[in-house]
């Protein structure tokens, strides 16, 4: 068999380019002349078939091992020293509002706010990032202000049933028609506006409700979802199972029934999230529900989110993040009316997303596992002792061996036996 045969030649000889093969999730051909890939039916296993296979419809892969979570936790410290001194500022300027009453107040606040970053940060790490969850909130609120005066589970287990319905059917969208989340969502976002504008005047709450008693239960609730769900997503089985439906390759490609239940179930308890929060924050104000957009409120939600650590890409995420996050914004927020402040929404919620995706890049760049920056090294021929020598494909097709200088000739017709005699 000849040495420049086709199949013992390198991809790159053939045209291949191996870095294509990696890009798509293939591994170059074998010495059988197959292509081994991912099998997306048994989750992930090898298979090697004789013929070139398509693009297939590839489930979510790791890097090849664990993260690194020293920037999550060097960035988790910087987030609990900027609590800290935001609270500083707060107990500076009103030593009160960090007593009760006044903190019963800034601990509902930190819930709704922590609440809509839990829906946020849980889509993105799905892939489908529910744009919907601030007018949602907002028709929460609404729903409670006009009819609390019924009691609190008449006015928000109605709420909760419609949301939680509404997030299957958007995620039986995005999986049958296998569409971008954010587009699904947004248009559900729509139609959730176009019901908070049937309204034309602010609405004042009706109900008699008040939270600020249960107001250590709620934040507490609020903490330990945050830090489970983050302690959860640090593990690779089940990282790996919620963002089934982040794209491989072709984003266009089907993710198949797998990605289902995770797409489904995200955007349902994400709208779930975002009904107790609305309904939070209409039961603990004092003042009119205005009805508006609530788009700043998604923005506030993602913002949050990418501030805590929670990729924008959906993979890799904190543990304490969220928590910090959210108790750094409503102390913010409570700082800002105190002092008078005149900061709109939009425009927090702006500078939280600009910041997050500062964060992003952090995350991003000294977070991959270390396994995965040198498994796909291309293969060299090196020799073992002396000198090296790299195998080029820049080198003739038809090999030659360098046989090196003989010191003494032995040919058959020389000697005492040869024909010279």
């Amino acid at each position: 068999m000849a040495y420049d045969e086709t199949t013992y030649r390198r991809p790159e000889d053939q045209g291949d380019d191996p870095a294509a093969y990696r890009t798509n999730g293939l591994t170059a051909p074998d010495y059988r002349g197959r292509r081994r890939d991912l099998d997306p039916e048994d989750g992930g296993g090898i298979r090697s078939d004789a013929t070139p296979v398509e693009p297939l419809r590839r489930t979510v892969r790791d890097d090849g091992g664990r993260d690194r979570l020293g920037i999550h936790i060097g960035w988790e410290i910087v987030l609990l020293l900027t609590v800290a001194a935001i609270g500083y500022l707060l107990y500076r300027l009103d030593p009160a509002s960090l007593r009760r009453p006044a903190l019963d107040g800034l601990l509902i606040s930190g819930t709704v706010i922590g609440l809509l970053a839990l829906g946020a940060g849980l889509t993105l790490r799905a892939g489908v990032p529910n744009l919907a969850i601030g007018p949602i909130a907002l028709a929460a609120a609404l729903q409670y202000a006009e009819n609390g005066d019924k009691g609190l589970a008449q006015a928000a287990l109605p709420a909760i049933a419609i949301a939680a319905a509404g997030g299957v059917l958007v995620g039986l969208l995005v999986v049958s028609l296998h569409v971008p989340g954010w587009a699904a969502t947004l248009a559900g976002a729509m139609g959730v506006v176009v019901f908070i504008q049937l309204r034309t005047h602010p609405v004042n709450v009706q109900g008699k409700y008040d939270p600020s008693n249960q107001a250590f239960y709620l934040f507490g609730g609020f903490a330990l979802l945050a830090v489970v769900g983050g302690a959860l997503g640090t593990v690779p089985s089940v990282r790996r199972l919620l963002g089934r439906m982040r794209p491989t390759g072709d984003p266009a490609d089907r993710r198949g029934t797998g990605a289902a239940l995770p797409v489904i179930g995200s955007l349902a308890l994400s709208s779930v999230f975002a009904v107790v929060a609305g309904t939070l924050l209409a039961a603990q104000t004092t003042r009119a529900i205005v009805p508006k957009t609530g788009l700043e409120w998604t923005g506030l939600a993602f913002g949050i989110a990418l501030l805590a650590g929670t990729s924008a890409f959906g993979r890799r995420g904190g543990i304490f993040g969220t928590l910090l996050a959210s108790a750094g914004l409503a102390l913010f927020l409570d700082y800002a009316d105190r002092r008078n402040f005149d900061i709109a929404l939009f425009a927090i919620a702006a500078c939280t997303i600009g910041g997050g995706l500062v964060v992003t890049r952090l995350i991003e760049t000294y977070g991959r596992p270390l396994s995965a920056s040198g498994g796909d090294e291309d293969w060299n021929a090196a020799a073992t002792t002396g000198t090296t020598a790299h195998w080029s494909p820049e080198m003739p097709e038809s090999w030659t061996p360098s046989m090196p200088a003989q010191s003494r000739t032995d040919r058959w017709d020389e000697g005492p036996w040869g024909s010279a005699r």
